[in-house]
């Protein structure tokens, strides 16, 4: 609809004689619903270059606008200074539900990305030890992201980079090899419990007699195999697991310094090799080699990413934790110097996210029964479903601190957010299975009239549905999966009101066909919704009598099943 109003938009610019403004017409929803359904401030924006007043050019395109109007509206109004206020008749919100419905599992999906390679790196957690409970908010966000992306017709590849090279993995090795011989770790090693457990199973697996250099390597895959398992349990698939130690191998890193040395763009002091990323708009020059001759992370990051435009992708997306903001424009400096990205679209965009405190019932939640002093991901995984797991991770931005509080994701009451918005997809359910067990099948939506829906909570549905593809397109440009979960939970309270006030089956079969290609209109949408999210859309959940006292008896049917938030099946990516 917005694009239609936008061409009657621009014809009556035209009409009246008057030009676009220099960014191009627009048209928004309307903020309230008093100001009608869209709204537009192109009045004001040419006000000044036309030498005319505002509200004097607001009623010169209404007047036009209702000489050609386009399909379903119903009138323009003028408001304040100079607002166009567009009122559309409840045809255009019947001809969202037929587009939705006709959409299917695309509704939402867009183009405005077509053509776009996108290398997603997130998590990327040191190969050290277990995935913090934090890092299940990168995995979740990540994944969100990636299929934002793709719904806007982008091929997406997600990577997770291990850092299996440098003193990090010698000093883990160091760690773990103490443990296995009884000993304290030392003073600069890793003392999380995990290691004795691993210790052990080194023991029993390997015997007497590991060296350091056996420890190191089978201590590292016994590290990645229970990352790719946490991955595996919340949902989460990578398509690439890219070790740092090839870039070394391969002479990547090496490489990388020639060509800076051959831009000009590297100088030695200290007994160092210098970056000179200060030139580049990072705050100071930063070390590439260090005296004793071993490369900084930098170094093999530069090479790392140099690599991934190597393999084709256009552009590339890091989620990294905020305690890395320093590191953002080093790198960026010297892929420029590299020759990838530009002062105006650097490479490659990172998205820094916040930590996350884990709390039972308002109490912060400090040891771990796993490890002993850190909460890992597993822990949360062990304690609740992955799709409420997810879900709960993307409810706010990545770029705030999140409270994660255990005892509330685990309650099957509408205090759980999670459960409110799967509670609704499998309210749906049970209204389409109700249905069919009375023998009412929902005739050919060709065939149904819509006119009978024009209750406020069926307006609203629709008007939601609207806003829908927007929403995800916005998600998609702001990397920002919490603005689809925002949506999904209104949608959600928006449908719970409709059920409470709205019977679907009644004794008016034209309202009870119309109500039942509403829930379908619904059912797309929220389901939609959820996919993008990487959460499933149950079909049975377990009824809330207590909460529910106003819920339509035997129309509607109950909530049918024992099912728990989670136990629908996760869209396929």
């Amino acid at each position: 609809m917005t694009g239609e109003l936008l061409d009657a938009l621009r014809a009556a610019l035209s009409a009246a004689g008057y030009p676009e403004p220099p960014g191009g017409a627009a048209i928004e929803p309307a903020q309230r619903r008093e100001f009608g359904d869209y709204q537009s401030n192109v009045a004001l924006q040419i006000a000044k270059p036309v030498g005319e007043p505002p509200r004097r050019i607001a009623e010169r395109l209404a007047e036009a606008l209702e000489a050609a109007p386009p399909a379903h509206l119903d009138r323009v109004e003028v408001a304040g200074p100079g607002f166009l206020n567009f009122h559309l008749a409840p045809t255009w919100l019947h001809a969202v539900l037929r587009e939705t419905v006709a959409a299917g599992g695309a509704f939402g999906h867009g183009t405005a990305l077509a053509g776009a390679r996108v290398n997603l790196e997130f998590v990327s957690a040191n190969p050290t030890g277990p995935l913090h409970a934090g890092g299940g908010r990168w995995v979740a966000v990540g994944d969100a992201v990636a299929n934002l992306l793709a719904s806007q017709g982008a091929e997406v590849h997600r990577e997770y980079y291990l850092n299996d090279a440098g003193n990090q993995l010698d000093v883990f090795a160091r760690s773990l090899l103490a443990r296995y011989r009884g000993e304290d770790p030392p003073d600069d090693g890793y003392r999380g419990e995990y290691l004795v457990e691993m210790a052990a199973r080194l023991r029993a697996e390997r015997g007497d007699g590991v060296t350091l250099e056996e420890a190191r390597e089978w201590g590292y895959h016994d590290v990645v195999g229970q990352l790719r398992s946490d991955m595996e349990r919340i949902g989460v698939r990578f398509d690439t697991w890219f070790s740092e130690r090839l870039l070394h191998e391969r002479g990547d890193v090496e490489a990388v310094l020639r060509d800076l040395d051959g831009a000009g763009m590297t100088y030695e002091a200290d007994g160092a090799r210098w970056l000179r990323s200060e030139q580049l708009g990072d705050q100071r020059d930063r070390v590439l080699v260090r005296s004793d001759g071993s490369p900084t992370y930098l170094a093999a990051d530069l090479a790392y990413h140099r690599d991934k435009v190597a393999r084709g992708w256009t552009h590339l997306i890091d989620i990294w934790g905020a305690d890395h903001h320093g590191q953002v424009a080093s790198l960026q400096a010297g892929l420029r110097a590299l020759g990838i990205g530009t002062a105006d679209a650097p490479e490659p965009e990172i998205i820094l996210g916040q930590l996350v405190r884990l709390e039972r019932g308002g109490e912060t939640v400090r040891l771990s029964k796993r490890t002993g002093d850190v909460i890992t991901l597993s822990d949360i995984l062990d304690e609740v479903d992955p799709d409420v797991a997810r879900l709960t991770f993307l409810l706010q931005g990545i770029d705030t601190a999140q409270t994660f509080d255990l005892e509330v994701v685990t309650e099957q009451s509408m205090e759980n957010p999670v459960y409110y918005v799967q509670y609704a997809h499998a309210r749906i359910a049970s209204i389409a299975r109700v249905a069919a067990e009375r023998g009412v099948a929902r005739r050919p939506l060709e065939a149904v009239d819509l006119a009978p829906l024009t209750h406020d909570r069926e307006l609203e549905l629709l008007r939601m549905l609207a806003a829908y593809p927007g929403v995800v397109a916005d998600a998609a440009h702001r990397r920002a999966p919490h603005r689809l979960a925002t949506w999904a939970r209104g949608f959600a309270g928006a449908f719970h009101g409709f059920y409470r006030d709205c019977r679907v089956i009644t004794d008016d079969p034209d309202t009870t066909q119309a109500r039942l290609w509403l829930t379908e209109a619904c059912r797309v949408g929220l389901a939609s919704a959820l996919a993008l999210l990487g959460v499933g859309a149950p079909e049975e959940m377990a009824r809330l009598h207590d909460d529910d006292p106003g819920e339509p008896d035997a129309g509607d049917g109950p909530v049918a099943g024992s099912g728990t938030a989670g136990t629908g099946g996760r869209a396929p990516r």
